[in-house]
């Protein structure tokens, strides 16, 4: 890619348990071998006010937080990651690959907490003007089978304690979103083995790739 190329912008998305920080760093060697230059990164975080967001988010629970207050936390770890990293990256030409965006949003906010999608996609247009993932994507697995991994993992954070009736309405409109934008977003079995996980990975890079 030359350098006066915009870069793609690459989103992993999917519930709990689906091994999306493994992919992530399958899916950046695979590209770097191949001779992108590629940079990682996260939502929310990314920055150092988002890392702090995300804290709160995940992790604080002496304190209730509200669903607009969440939705709005979300977005302004957003703004500032767009500003500070990602449009920076792709403008120099550079992959990136973000672990979560807004489709998330759309996912755990939308399906889960019951905002309106008219009132996420305001929110989108202001923050991210005309800018989307170039692909998406999408991990997919049962939710109880997520839950067990959650489980031998570590303990659960915030999201990951709602329990399996919120996280089958986050899984369900993750797949909604595929159904309506297969063009974009492209769904991987992650109930298979790590390997066969990285072969369906394989096969969509190498499409970009060509």
């Amino acid at each position: 890619m030359s350098s006066n190329q915009k870069g793609l912008f690459i989103t992993l998305e999917g519930g709990e348990g689906a091994g999306k920080s493994t992919s992530l760093q399958f899916m950046q060697m695979y590209l770097q071998d191949a001779g992108c230059e590629v940079i990682a990164t996260r939502e929310p975080g990314g920055t150092e006010l988002g890392e702090a967001l995300r804290e709160l988010l995940l992790h604080r629970h002496d304190q209730p937080t509200g669903v607009d207050a969440e939705l709005l936390m979300i977005f302004a770890a957003r703004a500032q990651h767009l500003e500070e990293v990602v449009r920076p990256a792709l403008d120099a030409g550079q992959w990136v690959l973000c672990d979560r965006f807004t489709d998330a949003t759309y996912a755990y906010q939308g399906g889960g907490r019951g905002i309106p999608t008219a009132r996420i996609a305001e929110l989108e247009q202001w923050v991210q003007g005309e800018l989307r993932p170039d692909l998406t994507v999408l991990f997919d697995l049962p939710v109880l089978t997520g839950m067990q991994r959650v489980n031998q993992r570590s303990a659960p954070d915030r999201f990951e304690k709602e329990g399996e009736v919120f996280l089958e309405k986050v899984r369900q409109r993750y797949l909604n979103i595929a159904n309506e934008q297969p063009q974009r977003v492209h769904v991987i079995d992650a109930s298979k083995t790590p390997a066969e996980v990285q072969s369906q990975l394989s096969t969509v890079l190498d499409i970009l790739l060509t």
